[in-house]
């Protein structure tokens, strides 16, 4: 399904979309200014930091059901919501705490996903003690054989890998709630894990450089 496009912004092809200044971008963010700055500035880019780390995981949590534009325009009320996503606070939530969240309006109000992630901080606190951090846990599940995307087709094939699957498998093993394995492509892709942005695509060569200039936690 091809996204509407209007004005200076034109579908070159039906995986890549130009604006006037004829640079490139993949199809998915042609529609919506708040897609294209996240695709420019972040998706794609490997992450290192704990919080982020786990920020998204949860976020991609809340987006089960829902697109990825509902949870982006309401990341800052997230943010804010769950003390900046400091797993260290998020841990000591309790029931008042999810009383007042599902009275949030800026955030998706869904019980089962709040008390996931509370559940899910507490994990991650013991996930740090075990680990080190949760950087050097998630990137031991970097996948090392998937080719480059070349088209929407290819994209739309491939919603998960072996390795998301795996990392769905242990997360749940260790306790976490609402990551399966579709949520931990999706936050493999945005934390840098994979390159999928589409060959073609301005930020391919930028974000396959910043990879290849990462140092993996965890690595000698």
């Amino acid at each position: 399904m091809s996204p509407e496009v209007s004005g200076s912004r034109q579908l070159s092809t039906d995986s890549l979309f130009a604006d006037d200044h004829r640079t490139l971008r993949c199809w998915w963010c042609a529609r919506h200014d708040d897609y294209v700055e996240y695709h420019d500035i972040e998706w794609g880019n490997p992450v290192d930091d704990d919080c982020r780390l786990f920020e998204k995981i949860c976020l991609e949590g809340f987006q089960s059901g829902l697109s990825w534009l509902t949870i982006l325009r309401k990341r800052e009320n997230f943010r804010k919501a769950f003390k900046d996503f400091d797993y260290n606070k998020v841990a000591k939530f309790n029931s008042k705490h999810v009383d007042r969240l599902l009275d949030n309006a800026g955030i998706v109000r869904h019980r089962g996903k709040i008390e996931a992630t509370i559940n899910n901080a507490s994990r991650a606190l013991e996930m740090e003690a075990k680990f080190g951090s949760l950087a050097a846990w998630f990137w031991q599940y970097e996948p090392t054989n998937l080719k480059p995307m070349k088209s929407k087709t290819d994209a739309m094939k491939r919603t998960t890998c072996d390795s998301a699957v795996d990392m769905s498998k242990a997360l749940k093993k260790l306790g976490w709630k609402f990551v399966g394995p579709t949520t931990a492509y999706a936050f493999m892709q945005a934390m840098g894990m994979v390159n999928d942005h589409l060959v073609g695509c301005s930020a391919y060569e930028t974000v396959e450089e910043a990879r290849n200039n990462f140092e993996r936690p965890g690595s000698s």
